[in-house]
């Protein structure tokens, strides 16, 4: 199924007292690109978290942000005991130093946020990540359910403008088809008037008249970007990404309309040619948006 790669997803989860906050956007890129943001409790797992969001989404740019909270009294915290000990001793030392009479007081000590652990430091970090995991992988359910959808909608989009591809083809093709024996007989009528004080050489006339019907000829380059329709409509039907091997397909197809519309001087073939490029150029701003 063709997805789009823009999407965002924001979900929770908690549990035993943590609650996970998870907001997941991705955008366009080229490659698959990560910006996360996660708690330093479990930086470790940055590698991890990659790998998720690895198995769900193949190209773009993807921003993930990880928030931890604890529920009022759930996060238990001890002294570091020496650390407290070796604080008193420099305050103490740094006292005697400027000659401050004010006592010391357990408030000055405190005031040294990084004497606080965490009680099971270990064990906090594995309960944190479990419930970022939780929340990570619904987050990346609801990011893939939103740009499934918005897939849909381009894939709408783009067989409408294919269709309407497909019919302009079919009406170049049968004015093509009309124009040759006209365009030949004015070949033929040039070529007569050239020579008519002279001796004409049919063979030769007929030589160039076939020379000059090939290259109006348009048949070729109609049946090569109706094969390349066939194929854009067999790839939107894969279940791999499909965006990059769309954009080679709008580019062959431009390729054939170009040449097209070099081979004609005919006023409403030209102006046919012209719808042409310009739902391919809508397609393919549709197709930048498509996994």
């Amino acid at each position: 199924m063709i997805k789009s790669m823009t999407g965002f997803s924001k979900t929770e989860a908690a549990e035993n007292g943590i609650k996970a906050t998870v907001e997941l956007k991705s955008l366009n890129g080229r490659y698959l690109e990560f910006n996360t943001r996660i708690p330093k409790s479990i930086s470790h797992k940055e590698l991890e978290v990659r790998e998720m969001i690895k198995g769900s989404i193949a190209r773009g740019t993807v921003s993930i942000n990880v928030n931890l909270e604890y529920e009022q009294g759930q996060k238990q915290f001890a002294l570091d005991e020496k650390a407290v000990l070796n604080c008193f001793d420099s305050l103490m030392n740094l006292k005697k130093k400027l000659k401050i009479k004010e006592p010391l007081t357990m408030d000055h000590i405190l005031h040294f946020s990084s004497l606080l652990v965490p009680n099971g430091a270990d064990t906090n970090a594995d309960s944190e990540w479990g419930v970022a995991k939780k929340a990570i992988r619904e987050a990346l359910k609801n990011l893939e359910k939103m740009r499934q959808k918005e897939g849909q909608q381009i894939v709408k989009d783009i067989q409408t403008r294919m269709k309407k591809i497909a019919s302009i083809t079919d009406k170049i093709e049968s004015m093509g088809l009309k124009r040759i024996p006209a365009e030949r007989e004015k070949i033929r009528q040039r070529i007569a008037q050239l020579f008519e004080s002279d001796e004409i050489d049919e063979n030769r006339i007929q030589m160039e008249i076939a020379v000059q019907a090939s290259k109006l000829d348009i048949s070729e380059e109609c049946v090569r970007l109706r094969s390349h329709i066939k194929f854009f409509y067999e790839t939107l039907k894969s279940n791999e990404p499909i965006g990059q091997k769309l954009t080679f397909l709008i580019q062959e197809m431009n390729r054939e309309i170009n040449t097209t519309g070099s081979k004609s001087d005919d006023a409403e073939i030209s102006q046919n040619v012209v719808l042409v490029k310009e739902e391919l150029e809508r397609i393919r701003e549709q197709v930048q948006n498509v996994e």
